[in-house]
């Protein structure tokens, strides 16, 4: 058996007490750790709460060498963790097609996603986001436009844009909502388009989050903290999406 379980937002409490026994009973357990991380909680924590001993993937050995959790899973109980909800990543829904190909049963344990988080922490409802996208940290003269041409294609629609910010675990770096921003605008300089508010969130799930909302000059100078960052680009505001953001995240 495979099993594919979310631990949440942020840190080792988050698990569902279904996710938590299936852990505990496992006979080896995974920790996919590139896609996104629990910045609230240490492999040794999460080791320590759950009483196993947890193993750390990453993308090379999810994506190419993956027969070490194949084999676990054939010979016994494998737990497969991700931060947020296991399926989000299409890295792991090609993982569980792959283990159906070997007659190995699967099943999946939800967790809490930013994808949901966002729209109780941001007010913005949920029917009204368009496709997401990522920003990538720029790599010598490679400095992608697929950003600003997504959200443009949103707010040509009105609806909203969920931008995930990059992260390069193997540096221990995190894409800030300032340093997003900064990208973002260049792009839509570049193409001659205009963002006019964004909303900025941090560390959702954790008992404070930071949320705000505001112009490009507004999320440079707005302190949000400690990782993880995550930017929404809102199209015109529903009276009660303003309402939301100006009480809750501090909107002009």
């Amino acid at each position: 058996m495979l099993t594919f379980i979310g631990l949440g937002l942020f840190d080792e409490s988050d698990v569902s007490v279904r996710g938590m026994d299936a852990i505990r009973s496992a006979d080896t357990v995974f920790l996919e750790v590139y896609t996104s991380v629990l910045t609230g909680a240490s492999i040794e924590r999460l080791e320590a709460c759950y009483g196993k001993k947890i193993t750390p993937l990453y993308r090379e050995d999810v994506e190419i060498h993956a027969d070490k959790i194949l084999d676990a899973a054939e010979s016994g109980n494998a737990v497969f963790l991700t931060a947020g909800d296991s399926m989000i990543a299409t890295t792991h829904s090609d993982l569980r097609i792959r283990a159906a190909d070997r007659n190995i049963q699967t099943k999946i344990i939800h967790g809490a996603s930013i994808t949901t988080a966002v729209c109780g922490l941001s007010g913005l409802q949920n029917y009204r986001f368009g496709k997401s996208v990522s920003v990538p940290f720029p790599y010598g003269k490679w400095f992608p436009m697929t950003p600003i041409e997504v959200i443009s294609a949103n707010l040509k629609e009105n609806l909203h844009t969920l931008v995930f910010l990059d992260i390069q675990k193997d540096k221990e770096r995190y894409m800030k909502i300032s340093e997003a921003v900064d990208l973002l605008e260049e792009q839509a300089r570049r193409v001659d388009a205009k963002i006019p508010l964004y909303v900025g969130i941090a560390r959702a799930g954790s008992s404070e989050p930071a949320v705000h909302a505001g112009s490009a000059g507004e999320m440079r100078s707005f302190e949000f903290g400690s990782p993880l960052h995550i930017l929404i680009v809102p199209a015109k505001l529903h009276d009660i999406e303003r309402e939301y953001l100006e009480r809750f995240a501090g909107l002009c």
